[in-house]
């Protein structure tokens, strides 16, 4: 009998300090809710130990089958790990299976089972013991089946999946992965749990079928800042043979612990119906959620019996808003007029060599990464997103936009339009509390559909969520459109050829994509599209583009110099990220693939506003120079900075340079900032000779009224003398679960730790400890080639918390390589319950990342201090070298 594993958690506290992110963990809703102790509900984690085939397998359901032979993954899962290139369709398409062991914890008979799959890509099929449970068409919305009837109490459990990501025109996108601007690869690509309860329950949205109804839906109303109205209205089911009573309670808790409002109504549930319950929570007060305040509130419901015993149970977090679209008059939120635009960025959820397959911390790292450069609104281009990052835009203030999954494809087949109208309903049921919901854009993105398509799309949105703040747009120049308040085009003070060339009075306007400026639609050659390697040059001019270009063009400019009918705009695109029909990644991104900076980046968090607030988020002040020092470097210094006065010192005996800013009424609030022919390396070069190499440095210090609140100093990089690293995880840490990651990275770096931006190494990246590296040699994963001074990998932790060590050294080895960095962190337990068989997961292999030779720690202290020796010994020998070119070479 293969062993059982069931890791517990590390209980999550029920409230965070907002004002900290240095002692903060993220939590996660878990299919569709955040568990709460003693209420009779129990989930487990699925994701570890699948076994893994790539291609058809002919019997792969029956629960006897020999998948010995199979590989061993962990959910999320996307097929195959792929290079940081791998747009033009490179990725598999195709039939694929999984297949997990598992015996159920004998507690759990006697209660209802839920497999709850958060996505699975493409068509599916589920089995549990050879019996089919679930069919499903489409790669963006949940997959539950019901497995209580077919359990084994006695022995092993197998969960089979088929998953098929092959073109297939009867169901959304349905357009060819080869014509497609977007790639979505395939597989079990999110989190998959067992949620366990009672037989008295609350149900699941997207498992029952019921218009504006199933599990909890939460809506406000009558908000302002004196009282605000929480209707509740909860789907119950009864599966016993006999009626049910008792009651169902609310709990509204504040941040800081307190009930605010408690309510309850009693309860008579039929043997094996199910009903609806709708309550309704007056809030005085209340804490209005906001962009510059998200503010969440923790709704705890219990269903008791007559005994006052709790029999089912959970936790939501909720925001209580009001939002209105004003026609001419725009949006408001909470009662009154925003006060600038909304500028935001578009979102795919593509990661490097993960695909779409990321862990929940890499979403919530993602929402923090834009709310931390100031955006405001989220489009979920082109699908519906993980609830990992949903419920992260509830918590940093981002506004979303929830999309139908599509892109310029219809059929006129009625299973597809079946298809989409499935979609629309389940993505709302799935998103319909998250404070963050700004828009519906139920329609299919770019797309000819027929005008009564649209109608019926924002029908069905406004009957599954029949309350206040419920809005849908669509674009200006589609069929339908008369049929949405909300419609999506490009300004008049933006791109002449796309900007709208009629303006209702009665709509208000939004531009759905900004910033990208192809040559055409089949080269698409384009400023906005930079990848990072390319250097200061490229990145400068992409940054321009986003900000205010010579050329009229709907940038962040433009977006600011709207009236207020216009409500602001997305960028195309937040991150670099895979394509199908075309054979370059898109390079558009503020960060890479690896959610690296470009220069566009700081140009954007140049445009927040410099107070500090207490959101999760980083706020306040900032100042940076976008310039590297080198010998290829611009005369020209360019400086991005939210303060009304920069002061840029050039050397440490250098001229000093001073900007202030214009007061200005409309356009981008912080503009470019260039300080002209202030650089000279040759300058650089005369203090080197000297040996003043310290002398030349160049410092920017933003001032806000005369008092200095931020400052930027750089240097030049010299000789590279080691490689350092360090982690990219905004503070979370990396949890033990089989599937979590962080992202390495190392850079190339002088004595100093400056970067050295021109260099052409290849990194080898070794890992020790609870911890393997994704990827290898095949997608050039490890050894990583260096990109602009630095090469990331990605560091999945194991399913036992502990030290990880990371160590990278250059590729090719010498006596005068840069020496080799080490990076040595930790994983902490899980946050879950993980179900998984040991011997199941022991199948699976722990890389070795490339190390060939197992050392002993006084072995590899050993090696440290002669690889210091040795480079000591070498700085001796450089001198004499250096004397000699002095004496018979230039001196000037």
């Amino acid at each position: 009998m293969k062993k059982l594993r069931i890791v517990l958690l590390g209980v999550v506290g029920l409230l965070v300090s907002m004002a900290s992110l240095a002692n903060y963990a993220p939590e996660f809703s878990t299919a569709g809710f955040f568990q709460l102790k003693d209420s009779g509900r129990e989930v487990y984690s699925m994701n570890v130990a699948w076994r893994f085939y790539k291609g058809a397998v002919e019997g792969a359901e029956a629960s006897d089958f020999d998948d010995a032979n199979w590989g061993v993954v962990a959910l999320p899962h996307g097929i195959e790990y792929l290079p940081t290139e791998a747009s033009g369709c490179v990725n598999y398409q195709g039939e694929v299976w999984y297949r997990k062991h598992f015996e159920p914890d004998h507690t759990l008979k006697g209660k209802k089972l839920f497999l709850h799959f958060e996505a699975i890509m493409g068509k599916s099929k589920v089995w549990i013991n050879g019996q089919l449970v679930k069919e499903h068409f489409g790669g963006f919305l949940p997959v539950i089946a019901d497995v209580t009837p077919y359990i084994n109490w006695d022995g092993d459990n197998v969960i089979a999946v088929l998953a098929d990501n092959s073109n297939d025109p009867l169901y959304p996108p349905g357009k060819p992965q080869e014509t497609l601007d977007f790639a979505y690869f395939g597989g079990i690509y999110r989190d998959c749990w067992l949620v366990a309860h009672n037989n008295i329950y609350i149900t699941d949205p997207n498992y029952e079928d019921e218009i504006a109804g199933g599990g909890l839906l939460v809506a406000s109303d009558k908000v302002s800042e004196i009282s605000a109205e929480v209707t509740v209205k909860a789907h119950l089911r009864n599966e016993l043979k006999r009626s049910f009573r008792g009651v169902i309670e609310y709990e509204l808790i504040n941040n800081k612990g307190d009930v605010v409002v408690r309510s309850e109504s009693a309860l008579r549930l039929k043997a094996q119906k199910a009903q609806h319950v709708t309550n309704k929570l007056t809030v005085d007060k209340p804490n209005l959620w906001s962009p510059d305040s998200p503010y969440l509130y923790h709704l705890v419901v219990r269903v008791k019996d007559e005994n006052n015993q709790v029999v089912d149970g959970y936790r939501k977090r909720i925001g209580i808003r009001s939002i209105e679209f004003k026609e001419g008059d725009g949006f408001w939120l909470n009662g009154k007029p925003y006060p600038q635009p909304l500028i935001g960025a578009n979102r795919h959820q593509d990661f490097a060599v993960l695909g779409n397959a990321l862990p929940n911390s890499l979403h919530w790292r993602d929402a923090k990464k834009l709310r931390d450069v100031g955006l405001k609104v989220i489009r979920n281009a082109h699908y519906p997103q993980d609830p990992a990052f949903m419920d992260a835009c509830d918590e940093f203030g981002l506004f979303v936009i929830v999309n139908t999954p599509g892109w310029q494809f219809w059929n006129d087949e009625p299973v597809f339009e079946q298809c989409v109208y499935s979609d629309i309903r389940n993505m709302v049921r799935r998103d319909r509390n998250h404070a963050s919901i700004w828009l519906w854009e139920p329609i299919l993105n770019e797309t000819w559909y027929p005008d009564y398509f649209a109608k019926n799309t924002r029908a069905i949105v406004e009957s599954e969520f029949p309350y206040p703040g419920c809005y849908c747009a669509c674009d200006a120049e589609a069929k339908g459109n008369e049929h949405f308040d909300i419609l999506f085009g490009h300004p008049s003070t933006g791109d002449q050829n796309w900007a709208l060339k009629h303006i209702d009075p009665n709509k208000t306007y939004f531009t759905r994509e900004w910033g990208d400026n192809v040559d055409d639609w089949n080269s698409h050659n384009s400023p906005s599209r930079v990848n990072k390697g390319w250097g200061e040059q490229a990145m400068l001019i992409q940054a321009n583009h986003y900000a205010k270009p010579d050329y009229q063009y709907t940038c962040y400019d433009a977006l600011y110099r709207t009236t207020r009918q216009h409500v602001g705009g997305a960028l195309w695109h937040s991150f670099d990220h895979q394509r199908g029909y075309h054979p370059d990644p898109f390079y558009g991104g503020i960060m890479d693939v690896f959610r690296q900076p470009k220069y566009s980046y700081e140009l954007f968090k140049a445009q927040r506003s410099p107070i500090q607030t207490d959101i999760l988020a980083e706020t306040g002040p900032t100042v940076f120079i976008a310039h590297e020092m080198t010998p290829f470097s611009s005369p020209d210094v360019t400086v991005y900075s939210n303060c009304d006065e920069v002061r840029l010192q050039v050397f440490k005996e250098g001229k000093r340079y001073v900007y202030k800013k214009q007061q200005t009424e409309k356009g981008i609030p912080n503009p470019i900032i260039v300080f002209s022919g202030v650089y000279d390396f040759m300058a650089d070069k005369a203090l080197a000779r000297k040996r003043k190499q310290e002398e030349v440095f160049m410092q920017a210090d933003g001032y806000i009224n005369g008092q200095k609140v931020a400052t930027h100093r750089i240097e030049p990089a010299r000789r590279p003398e080691k490689l350092v690293l360090w982690l990219d995880d905004e503070g979370t840490g990396l949890q033990a679960d089989g599937s979590d990651c962080v992202t390495v990275v190392a850079g190339v770096a002088d004595k100093n730790g400056n970067i050295k931006r021109l260099n052409n190494y290849f990194i080898r990246f070794t890992v020790e400890g609870e911890g393997t590296l994704l990827g290898d040699e095949s997608i050039m994963a490890n050894p990583r080639p260096v990109n602009w001074g630095t090469a990331p990998v990605l560091v999945q932790a194991t399913t036992e918390p502990g030290d990880i060590k990371v160590t990278a050294s250059v590729l090719l080895e010498g006596s005068q390589t840069p020496i080799r960095g080490e990076l040595t962190f930790s994983s902490i337990g899980s946050a879950n319950k993980l179900l998984f068989n040991i011997s199941e997961w022991a199948g699976k292999q722990k890389s070795t990342n490339g190390i060939t030779t197992v050392t002993t720690k006084s072995e590899q202290e050993l090696i440290k201090e002669v690889e210091v020796l040795k480079r000591e010994l070498n700085d001796l020998k450089l001198k004499e070298v250096e004397r000699q070119q002095e004496e018979f070479g230039e001196k000037k």
